[in-house]
C-alpha cells in the first residue's frame, strides 16, 4: 500500500503491484473485472457482542487482498494505471515535422485529402492497440554447464539477453529437470485450529476491569415479601440482602522460541502465521474452559430423552422449564457437540428432512452443513467443538446439548498481548501470546445439559 485516505464513504487506498507475470495477471483481472475485489485481513484487538452481533472497535490491518467475491461487495478496484510513460507515436513526430517544415521542404496542401496517410495513421493505430506477448520464442543457442551458469547469473543482474539463454535452456522440465527448483507457496493449510468460540459467543458477554486478578458482583440473596394480613395485624418485616459473587481472572498464554535466523532469513508470512496459530489456541483453550464450566455448574435434564426427533423435542420443551424455572430468565441458546449437529441434520419425516427442509410446511427450524449457526425448536443453534474435546467429563459425548439461559453466564475477556524478547547469549526469539479472561456464573441452573443417546 502506497497511501490511503480516510473518507465518509470509506478508506480509498493506492497499491503498487511489483511488475511480474502475478502482478501482470493481477492487473489484467481488476481492469477485466475477473479478480477487481478487496479482502481485509486484520487482527481483532477490540470486540464487542451486540445481541449476537460481532461490533469491532479496534483492530490492527494485517493485509489487503485481491479477492473474485469480498466480503463487502462495494470494496472494489476503482482504477487501475501504468507506470511507465508511453513512447512518443512515429505519427506524433512526423506531424511535428510538417507543422515545422525546414528550408527546402515542399508543404503540401493541407485542404486536400490524403487518404493514403490516414490509412498509415490507423494501422499504425491499430498496431499499437494489438497486444504484445509475453515471451517469444526461444532461439537456438548451444547450451553447456559453462554458458548455463554463466548467463544465469548474469540474469540474475537483469541481463535480458541472459535471460532469454536460460528461459531456452529450461524448455522442458525432462531436458533439466536438476535446474528447475521446487516453489513453496505462502498460503498455509491449516485443518488443526480456528478462531471459531461458539460457546463464549452463546452467553454474555461483559468488559474486563482494569486491574486485579478477581472482582466481585453483588448477588441478591433473600427478597421482600408481601403476604395477605388481617385488619389490624401487624405487618412483617422481611428485610433484602445481598452478599457478593467473586470471579477469578485467569490467564491464557501460550509462547514460541525460534532463532533469529529463522525470523530474519524466512518469508515474512512466518511470523504472520505463528500470530494467527497463537490466537487460534487461545480461542481453543478460553472456549473449552467455559463449555467445561457450564457443564460442572449447570443441571442435568430429569428425563431420559432418545437421539431423535421426538427426543430432541422432549428435552428442550424440558430444560426449558427447568431454565426459566430457576433463572427467571428465558432460554434462548441451545449449544451441541459437532456430532449431535451432525444427527440433528439427519432427522427426517418419512425421508423429508426436517432441520434442513426447505418447504415451510415441514421445516422445524433451519440448520446448515455450511454454517455452525442455525434454529432448532425455536432456539439459536451454536456448534461447540470444544464440547466435543471435553468428553471425558461427564455428561458430555456425542449427543451432548445444553439449553441455556446466556443471562446466567457472561464471559469478561481483556485484549490480547504479545511479547517479544530477544535472548543475547543464544540469538534466540521469545514470543509470548497471552490475555485475561474471566467466567462469571451468575446463575449455576441458567443451563440444563444432556447428552441423547
Amino acid at each position: 500500500m502506497v497511501s490511503h485516505n480516510v473518507t465518509a464513504n470509506g478508506i480509498e487506498a493506492t497499491f503498487k503491484i511489483a511488475n511480474t507475470m502475478a502482478g501482470e495477471d493481477a492487473l489484467v483481472e481488476a481492469t477485466e473485472g475477473l479478480r477487481d475485489g478487496f479482502s481485509v485481513g486484520a487482527q481483532i484487538n477490540e470486540w464487542t457482542n451486540n445481541k449476537g452481533v460481532m461490533q469491532i472497535t479496534s483492530a490492527t490491518l494485517d493485509e489487503v487482498s485481491l479477492v473474485t467475491d469480498p466480503a463487502i461487495d462495494s470494496a472494489r478496484v476503482s482504477e487501475v494505471a501504468a507506470s511507465e510513460n508511453e513512447e512518443k507515436k512515429d505519427s506524433d513526430l512526423a506531424t511535428a515535422d510538417s507543422e515545422n517544415p525546414t528550408e527546402g521542404d515542399q508543404v503540401s496542401d493541407t485542404t486536400a485529402p490524403a487518404p493514403a496517410v490516414e490509412e498509415a495513421v490507423e494501422a499504425a493505430k491499430v498496431e499499437a492497440a494489438a497486444p504484445k506477448p509475453a515471451f517469444y520464442t526461444a532461439p537456438r543457442l548451444e547450451f553447456t554447464k559453462a554458458k548455463y551458469l554463466e548467463n544465469s547469473v548474469r540474469a540474475k543482474l537483469g541481463d535480458d539477453a541472459a535471460r532469454q539463454y536460460v528461459m531456452a535452456a529450461d524448455d522442458t522440465t525432462s531436458n533439466n529437470a536438476g535446474l528447475i527448483p521446487t516453489r513453496q507457496l505462502t498460503e498455509v493449510i491449516n485443518p488443526l485450529s480456528n478462531a471459531d468460540r461458539s460457546t463464549i459467543d452463546a452467553i454474555s458477554r461483559g468488559v474486563l476491569p482494569d486491574a486485579g486478578m478477581s472482582f466481585e458482583i453483588p448477588k441478591i440473596t433473600a427478597v421482600p415479601t408481601v403476604e395477605d394480613e388481617n385488619e389490624g395485624d401487624a405487618i412483617v418485616e422481611t428485610g433484602m440482602t445481598n452478599s457478593f459473587l467473586t470471579v477469578n481472572v485467569n490467564k491464557y498464554a501460550g509462547g514460541q522460541t525460534f532463532s533469529v535466523e529463522l525470523l530474519d532469513r524466512s518469508n515474512p508470512v512466518f511470523f504472520d502465521e505463528l500470530v494467527r496459530q497463537m490466537e487460534y489456541a487461545y480461542a481453543l483453550a478460553t472456549d473449552k474452559f467455559v463449555a467445561t464450566t457450564i457443564i460442572a455448574s449447570g443441571q442435568l435434564a430429569p428425563t431420559t430423552q432418545a437421539n431423535t426427533a421426538t427426543g430432541l423435542l422432549g428435552f428442550v420443551a424440558e430444560a426449558a422449564a427447568e431454565v426459566y424455572a430457576d433463572s427467571l430468565g428465558f432460554a434462548r441458546n441451545l449449544i451441541v457437540t459437532p456430532e449431535q449437529w451432525s444427527k440433528i441434520m439427519s432427522y427426517n419425516d418419512s425421508g423429508r428432512p426436517i432441520y434442513t427442509a426447505s418447504q415451510p410446511q415441514n421445516a422445524g427450524g433451519a440448520v446448515s452443513p455450511q454454517s455452525l449457526r442455525g434454529n432448532v425448536a425455536g432456539l439459536d443453534l451454536y456448534v461447540s467443538r470444544a464440547l466435543g474435546i471435553n468428553k471425558s467429563a461427564a455428561p458430555t459425548g456425542d449427543g451432548t446439548m445444553i439449553v441455556i439461559n446466556p443471562d446466567s453466564y457472561t464471559w469478561y475477556e481483556s485484549s490480547r498481548f504479545r511479547l517479544q524478547t530477544n535472548v543475547a547469549l543464544n540469538g534466540q526469539i521469545e514470543v509470548a501470546y497471552y490475555g485475561y479472561g474471566a467466567l462469571a456464573v451468575k446463575v449455576a441452573n441458567g443451563s440444563c445439559h444432556f447428552n441423547l443417546t
